[in-house]
């Protein structure tokens, strides 16, 4: 016995896939989204941005996050500052040192930005 194949008439206009629920991103949004992503493709600021996390009121002092990291003071703060530039952390000075704090829902925009909210 042959097992038969069904063929569709596709002339007759019926769509072959279903039509989308929502818009894709535009070439503008992607450019976006790739700066976020890529300043958060890095293990040691994804640590500096747990290290800040961790801390009472969510703020380090760069002093802090130096030794736990295992990097220089000047590699340290370069990651600090491509974090600030995204807009992970919001950085202040106080006499010598710098004081890194997250940025409130900011990691919660990653989030809706990567499902599509």
């Amino acid at each position: 016995m042959v097992a038969m194949l069904e063929v569709t008439d596709v002339t007759q206009g019926a769509a072959c896939c279903a039509p989308l629920k929502r818009a894709p991103i535009g070439p503008d949004e992607a450019e976006r989204m790739a700066a976020t992503l890529k300043a958060l493709a890095d293990p040691a600021r994804l640590r500096l941005l747990s290290l800040v996390a961790s801390h009472a009121d969510q703020e380090a002092c760069v002093c802090d996050l130096i030794d736990p990291i295992g990097l220089s003071q000047p590699t340290v703060s370069h990651h600090l500052k491509v974090l600030t530039e995204a807009g992970f952390l919001h950085r202040s000075k106080r006499g010598t040192w710098a004081y890194y704090r997250l940025v409130p829902d900011a990691l919660e925009r990653v989030s809706a930005m990567l499902i599509g909210a």
